[in-house]
């Protein structure tokens, strides 16, 4: 069975760290993109970062640029969002998808499976 299952969520206090896991079983993600997304209450989920594990190439959002860096263990089968410096904004679910093609993309309607959400909550 294909699944994704996100991690690492919590409270935080503003100028703290947070790091989230994506724990892929049923598929291996060498070949696939991995991306972040978030959405916090009455807000669109919106595409924070994403990774193609195979080479590398990795992109975010300009808001999260220079505070989250995202990376994969492909012996681990996982994908993590580290994220520092974190503002009352980023306050938010996260959840963590595949994309089958191996393309990173804003849209999250072209991600192939999805793991369950982690709140992540940030206080000023």
């Amino acid at each position: 069975e294909v699944q994704l299952q996100a991690s690492g969520g919590g409270l935080v206090q503003a100028g703290g760290s947070l790091r989230l896991s994506c724990a892929a079983s049923g598929f291996t993600l060498d070949n696939y993109a991995v991306g972040w997304f978030r959405q916090a209450p009455g807000k669109e989920r919106e595409a924070v970062s994403c990774i193609h594990s195979g080479n590398d190439a990795r992109y975010y959002l300009n808001s999260v640029k220079g505070r989250f860096t995202i990376s994969s263990d492909n012996a681990k089968n996982t994908v993590y969002l580290q994220m520092n410096s974190l503002k009352p904004e980023d306050t938010a679910v996260y959840y963590c998808a595949s994309e089958n093609r191996g393309i990173c993309t804003n849209f999250d309607l072209e991600y192939d499976y999805w793991g369950q959400g982690t709140q992540v909550t940030v206080s000023s």
